[in-house]
C-alpha cells in the first residue's frame, strides 16, 4: 500500500470533540473499498477515531481533525494484489486544527489556475496525491492558497477543496462525477443554498465563466467555505468576499454547530 499509493484514506473535523458528518466519511470511505476491492479493516474505525481524540486530549479543542488511513496491506512488491489476500493496514493521527480569524477569513484568500494532471478517479480519496501536492505548492509559490484544478477547458475543483463559483447570481458547482471528490462539506454547502433560496446550478464550469464570476469560493473539511478574492493575481468581481460566500459560511458554521451540539461561533 505504501509502496504504491495503494489505499484510502479520510480526514474528518471534530468540534469540541464531536466529529461533523463522520457517517458521511465512512460511508464514501466504504465506496472507497469497494471500487479498489480492498478488504475493510475489521476495526471500529468510528470508534478509533474517538479514540485519538481522548488519547490526544483534544476533546475541548474548538477544531481537532482525524485523518485515517487504509492501504492494501504488507506483501512483496508486486503489480498485481497480494495472493493471498493480506490485511489492509491502517494508520491513524490526530491535531488541532487552527481556522481562520475573522479578520483573515474577511480579507479573503487567493488562488491560481493549473492543469488538472490527475488520473480519472478523483472521486475516491486515495493517497495517490502527488499531482495534489504539486499544485498546492505551485500555488504558495505564487502567494496563493489554492490551486483550482482546470481540464478540458472546464474549471473542476480545488488542489484540496471542491469549487463553487457565481455568475449572474447563480451559484454553480461541477456535478459530483468521476473528475471531483464528492465533498462532504460541499454536499453541506448545496443543502444551504437550497435552504436560502440561493439560484444554484450543478453543471460543468468553462474556464471563461471566471472571468465573469463576481464569487469564487472552495469548500472542504479545513477549509470549511474559503472566499477568493483574487484569482491569478486578479481581483474576483470587486475583490471582496461576495454575499454569498458570507451567507453560506455563517450558515455552515450553524449547521455545525446544531449538528455538533455548540453554540454558533460569532
Amino acid at each position: 500500500g505504501f509502496i504504491f499509493g495503494d489505499g484510502l484514506y479520510e480526514v474528518t473535523p471534530f468540534y469540541r470533540g464531536a466529529p461533523f458528518r463522520l457517517d458521511a466519511h465512512m460511508i464514501r470511505m466504504q465506496k472507497g473499498f469497494r471500487e479498489l476491492r480492498i478488504r475493510p479493516p475489521e476495526d471500529d474505525l468510528p470508534a478509533l477515531q474517538f479514540e485519538l481524540m481522548r488519547r490526544n486530549g483534544l476533546e475541548d479543542e474548538e477544531m481537532a481533525i482525524v485523518y485515517l488511513q487504509v492501504t492494501r496491506g504488507t506483501a512483496p512488491r508486486a503489480h498485481t494484489f497480494p495472493d493471498p489476500e493480506v490485511a489492509p493496514s491502517v494508520y491513524a493521527w490526530a491535531r488541532p486544527f487552527r481556522r481562520p480569524s475573522a479578520e483573515e477569513w474577511s480579507a479573503g484568500f487567493g488562488a491560481i489556475r493549473v492543469p488538472d494532471r490527475r488520473w480519472a478517479r478523483a472521486d475516491l480519496k486515495t493517497v495517490q496525491l502527488l499531482p495534489n501536492v504539486m499544485a498546492q505548492q505551485e500555488a504558495k509559490e505564487a502567494g496563493a492558497t489554492d490551486a483550482l484544478f482546470v481540464r478540458d477547458g472546464l474549471a473542476l475543483e480545488g488542489g484540496q477543496t471542491n469549487l463553487f463559483v457565481v455568475v449572474d447570481g447563480v451559484l454553480l458547482t461541477h456535478p459530483a462525477s468521476n473528475q471531483i471528490l464528492h465533498g462532504i462539506s460541499r454536499a453541506a454547502v448545496l443543502e444551504l443554498a437550497a435552504e436560502h433560496g440561493i439560484p444554484t446550478e450543478i453543471r460543468p464550469i468553462p474556464e471563461s465563466e471566471l472571468e465573469r464570476a463576481s464569487e469564487v469560493f472552495f469548500t472542504g473539511t479545513t477549509a470549511e467555505v474559503r472566499p477568493t478574492v483574487r484569482l491569478d493575481g486578479k481581483p474576483v468581481g470587486d475583490g471582496q468576499v461576495g454575499p454569498v460566500a458570507r451567507k453560506l459560511h455563517a450558515g455552515f458554521q450553524k449547521k455545525v454547530a446544531e449538528e455538533c451540539g455548540l453554540h454558533a461561533r460569532v
